[in-house]
């Protein structure tokens, strides 16, 4: 037993690559343009009063702007993740970060909500999707002991960006207009590029299959070289399946506080900067969860997706008591319970994508990141727009924290169903697969379709 684990770890640690180097320069340039994704996003909710007392519109139609900016931007993640295996990710974090800032400057000229959906939603959302998935995968193929941590430290960056730019956005707001504002982060959101540049371009390890046209039309080639550049073969699987399912019920209820909470905060009678604040506090407090959620994590003393399990409750059981919270008055009450929501959320956040590569494999890791993006993305449409219309029926955000609390534990239920679960170890990692293999099902599928055709017609020449 004592023989057989050092190799493992050994191969283990060459195959998923090394401990820092260059990585921690990467971890840099993911700190930067995660706060310019997420950390941006989280922030939004300074524009949201605006965008309602300017258009004269619902809060419903106003959480339309950002929730088709994330469902865009995890939507377009397998095309980030498809592009990245086919070329680099250079490249592609760089075409994202111009487009995250193209979408901002051109919502800044915007004369009604339509113009917002199409600027700040889908050009915006398309950058911050071709940005973020890579920049995670890249760091991840980086580290191996420490990739828990690494997460930690590049998404810190998201409470940090959290906490200053609320009281950012709101002395922006004031002095430039929402117009101007815009315009601003737009200029800043141009910092993505030179952090895309900073990533080495890598040969890729493994090409996709080569197909003879003889016995695979053109058709089914392309089919395959798609599937290859995408891992559909992922979908497949019940575990990942599984998976995404439960992280695409955290995601409907995740964001709702970091656009909903200065408006409640305001609507609970507390002042414009005391409203901000609560929501920097949070993202004060979401950084040390993430740097210690990260820390502790690899650690080893318990398993990912337990501690994953546990961040998820607590941070659904904290969004349902924000509302309870501030009925009484009382700005303590709700500023505790705000730093402790962001402690787990950021706690969660460290974990969730370190899972990936224990379930689907470190060869896979880029295409079950970008997947896992997609599927939430309706999640991630449906959450705060939900919010907003519980707002419009109740007249208050009471009902909006519960029901996204209640997804939350609803996620942490659904993820205690995956196989192995309740052992106090990890199963075995995914072993390699050539890509015969690991797309047998779907090529198998594919060439069947296709040979159809085929067939046919060779049956009318003879």
């Amino acid at each position: 037993m004592t023989d057989v684990k050092p190799k493992a770890e050994s191969q283990s640690d060459e195959a998923e690559g090394p401990d820092g180097g260059w990585g921690w320069v990467l971890v840099g340039a993911m700190f930067v343009s995660t706060s310019l994704v997420f950390g941006l996003m989280r922030s939004l909710g300074i524009f949201f009063v605006e965008f309602v007392q300017y258009f004269d519109e619902s809060a419903q139609a106003i959480s339309w702007i950002s929730s088709t900016g994330l469902a865009t931007q995890q939507f377009f993640s397998p095309l980030g993740a498809a592009l990245c295996n086919a070329y680099n990710a250079r490249v592609v974090v760089m075409t994202g970060g111009c487009l995250a800032a193209l979408g901002l400057i051109l919502a800044s000229q915007a004369t009604c909500l339509v113009h917002l959906y199409l600027t700040m939603g889908v050009i915006s959302g398309l950058g911050w999707g071709l940005v973020f998935t890579p920049m995670v995968a890249t760091v991840m193929a980086n580290f191996t002991r420490r990739r828990t941590l690494a997460l930690g430290l590049g998404f810190s960056s998201i409470g940090l960006s959290s906490f200053a730019f609320n009281p950012l956005f709101q002395l922006l707001v004031e002095k430039y207009t929402w117009r101007g504002a815009l315009l601003i982060l737009g200029g800043l959101s141009l910092n993505i590029v030179p952090c895309g540049a900073l990533i080495h371009p890598q040969r890729r390890s493994k090409a996709p299959a080569k197909v003879d046209p003889e016995t695979n039309p053109p058709r089914a080639s392309l089919l395959q070289r798609i599937s290859s550049y995408l891992e559909l073969s992922l979908l497949f699987e019940r575990p990942y399946i599984t998976y995404t399912l439960g992280v695409s019920l955290m995601n409907v209820g995740y964001f709702v506080p970091y656009f909903h909470l200065v408006a409640h905060s305001r609507q609970a009678g507390f002042s414009e900067y005391q409203a901000a604040f609560v929501m920097s506090a949070a993202g004060a407090s979401d950084i040390l969860g993430r740097v210690a959620s990260g820390w502790f994590s690899d650690l080893g003393l318990f398993r990912l997706i337990h501690l994953l399990s546990m961040w998820t409750f607590l941070a659904g059981v904290f969004i349902m008591l924000l509302p309870v919270s501030s009925l009484s008055g009382s700005y303590a009450a709700l500023m505790v319970i705000s730093l402790l929501y962001g402690f787990s959320a950021g706690a969660l956040t460290s974990v969730v994508f370190a899972v990936v590569p224990l379930i689907v494999g470190v060869e896979r890791m880029m295409g079950g990141l970008g997947l896992l993006q997609l599927i939430e993305s309706s999640a991630g449409l449906l959450g705060t727009p939900l919010s907003g219309f519980l707002k419009d029926v109740t007249g208050n955000y009471v009902a909006s924290f519960m029901v996204s609390g209640g997804f939350l534990i609803l996620a942490t239920l659904t993820m205690a169903t995956l196989p192995h679960y309740f052992s106090c170890r990890d199963p075995p990692p995914p072993q390699k697969r050539s890509l015969n293999d690991k797309d047998k099902g779907l090529h198998s599928e594919l060439e069947q379709i296709n040979s159809l055709p085929a067939d046919t017609n060779r049956r009318e020449e003879s």
